[in-house]
Order: C-alpha cells, then sequence, then structure tokens
C-alpha cells in the first residue's frame, strides 16, 4: 500500500501524536519514513526571536537584538533536531526504516518538495484547526499540503 510516508513535524505538544499515528502506518504497511520538520518564521514560537529594541522612525537591528535572533534562532534548531534524532530513534528500534531532514523556508511548500523528490506515497500532518480570520492571517500549512501535494495527505485534526 505505502512504501515511504513522510511526516510533516513542528515544535508543538501534538508533533508526538502525529509521529505516533505515522509510526502506526509505517509498521502496519511496512513503509520507510521520512520525518521532516521545516524552520520558518510562520512556526510558533520562532517569530518571537525577532524583538526589535529600537523603535525609532525607522525600525531596525541593534546588536543586542541581532545577537538574541541569532542565539534563539540557533536553540530552536538544534531542539528541533534532537526532536527528529529522538523520533527518529525509536522509528529504528521499532524496525521502521527512518530518517529525517530539517529544511529552511516556507513550510507548505517544503514539505510538498520533498515529497515529490522523495517519491512520498503519502504525507501524514497535523492541522491546529485554525479558522477564519486567524487561518488566513497567518496562512495553514495543512491546507496548503493538502492542495499541493504530489500524493495523498492523512491529517490529524486537533482543536484549536
Amino acid at each position: 500500500m505505502f512504501q515511504n510516508i513522510l511526516v510533516a513535524l513542528d515544535r508543538s505538544e501534538k508533533s508526538r501524536q502525529v509521529f505516533d499515528q505515522a509510526l502506526e502506518l509505517a509498521k502496519l504497511t511496512s513503509a520507510n519514513l521520512m520525518l521532516i520538520h521545516v524552520l520558518s518564521p510562520d512556526e510558533s514560537g520562532f517569530g518571537d526571536a525577532m524583538m526589535v529594541s529600537n523603535m525609532d522612525y525607522y525600525p531596525g537591528w541593534d546588536d543586542q537584538s541581532m545577537k538574541r535572533y541569532v542565539e534563539k534562532l540557533e536553540l530552536h534548531r538544534t531542539e528541533s533536531l534532537q526532536m527528529l534524532q529522538t523520533f527518529c530513534t525509536e522509528a529504528n528500534q521499532e524496525n521502521v526504516n527512518t530518517e529525517f531532514t530539517q529544511n529552511v523556508g516556507s513550510a507548505g511548500k517544503v514539505i510538498c518538495n520533498l515529497a515529490k523528490n522523495w517519491n512520498a506515497d503519502v504525507i501524514v500532518i497535523g492541522r491546529r484547526g485554525l479558522s477564519g480570520i486567524t487561518e488566513f492571517l497567518i496562512g495553514s500549512v495543512s491546507n496548503y499540503v493538502l492542495h499541493h501535494a504530489p500524493c495523498s495527505v492523512h491529517i490529524i485534526h486537533f482543536d484549536s
């Protein structure tokens, strides 16, 4: 049925449930897993790093603001890689061939491009349950993936 399952993960507490469901699907179908996390300014918590302290007429970055931003970005990147490594190790211990990648960019586009290049049969992704103006303003990665993916998409819905 499925040979390659792409699992899109963010840093939310719901990622564990997304991973667990994808792992079960992989075990049932003897599929390979590819775990992906996309470093994107749209991700919850990531944009918080962009705190600008100089609010003059031309807001800009002072040295301290830039330093804080770079430190927070590096911490976010490292913690995300640790999450991917933990999930990858767990899946491999369950005899599911698993690898991971962390990319930078627009999450929906990056996920769809990887699905195409890796020949994914299905993408497993969570949905936060945003609606209305909130979804319009910040966008929905799962909605983008659903409409642009080159393969089937399994969306795990969570209440907002």
